[in-house]
């Protein structure tokens, strides 16, 4: 398989404080790998490094055997890296639907232009109503987006990130601050752009069930290193990984089976 994104020793220090300690891996193309660790182990400063939001003290990142370290982050996400944060990150005051247009001009290199021919516009209005409907928001395109749920805010945003057409998906907590009602909607629209089988997405999320249902592999950071990487069933079995993290949840699982 073809490697798309790869770091190589990546570190960061901040004061004494090592958040992410020489961390090395490689994530194929259209693969789906999930990151778990308990708090403060550098999951989220991980994908800061990798988005470009922080730069590293040490280590390089690769992007299709490209070096973009250096690159700031409006400069990744136009190589084809976006990321979601844990806060929703939407224009409150547009609709939906206009939220989703605008990624899709931004993608095209079109600003807006008063005078700019309609039949163009309606162009990017049917692809982000496709956008729209592969993350369940149909019923929603002129809803403003501040008159969204929480959990309908977070498919808006994935929609935008879809509609700019990213190779790679870097997804911060997805559920994160949900309620238990909204989890399988967010669920199911990952699922979704799983089974179209042309992206790789990195995951950041605490919920081991929705992990083991979706990962290719899963690597688990504990105090900034990388204890282990593999599938989801290795880790499951890594007594390292079960003892630093997981604690009981491997055998509840085989309890529950």
């Amino acid at each position: 398989m073809t490697t798309l994104i790869e770091t190589d020793n990546l570190s960061i220090t901040f004061g004494g404080h090592t958040a992410v300690d020489c961390v090395s891996i490689s994530v194929p193309e259209k693969h789906f790998k999930s990151i778990i660790g308990p708090n403060g182990a550098g999951k989220t400063t991980f994908f800061n490094l990798l988005s470009g939001q922080l730069a590293p003290s040490e280590g390089k990142i690769y992007f299709r055997g490209k070096d973009i370290t250096t690159l700031s982050s409006t400069k990744r996400t136009r190589e084809g890296i976006g990321r979601s944060f844990q806060i929703t990150n939407v224009f409150p005051n547009l609709t939906v639907l206009e939220n989703v247009r605008l990624a899709v001009q931004s993608k095209a290199g079109v600003r807006y232009q008063m005078f700019f021919h309609y039949k163009k516009y309606r162009e990017f209005e049917q692809k982000a109503l496709e956008w729209l409907h592969l993350v369940l928001l149909d019923d929603k395109v002129d809803s403003l987006a501040s008159n969204l749920a929480h959990g309908e805010k977070r498919k808006l945003e994935m929609a935008m990130l879809l509609a700019l057409e990213t190779e790679v998906l870097l997804l911060d907590e997805p559920t994160a601050g949900m309620s238990l009602e909204d989890v399988p909607a967010i669920l199911e629209v990952i699922k979704r752009i799983k089974e179209q089988g042309n992206r790789t997405i990195i995951l950041i999320e605490h919920k081991m069930d929705m992990i083991l249902d979706l990962s290719d592999s899963v690597m688990v950071l504990f105090n900034g290193r990388l204890l282990a990487d593999g599938t989801p069933e290795e880790i499951m079995k890594n007594e390292t990984v079960q003892s630093a993290y997981l604690g009981g949840v491997s055998d509840e699982r085989a309890a529950e089976a």
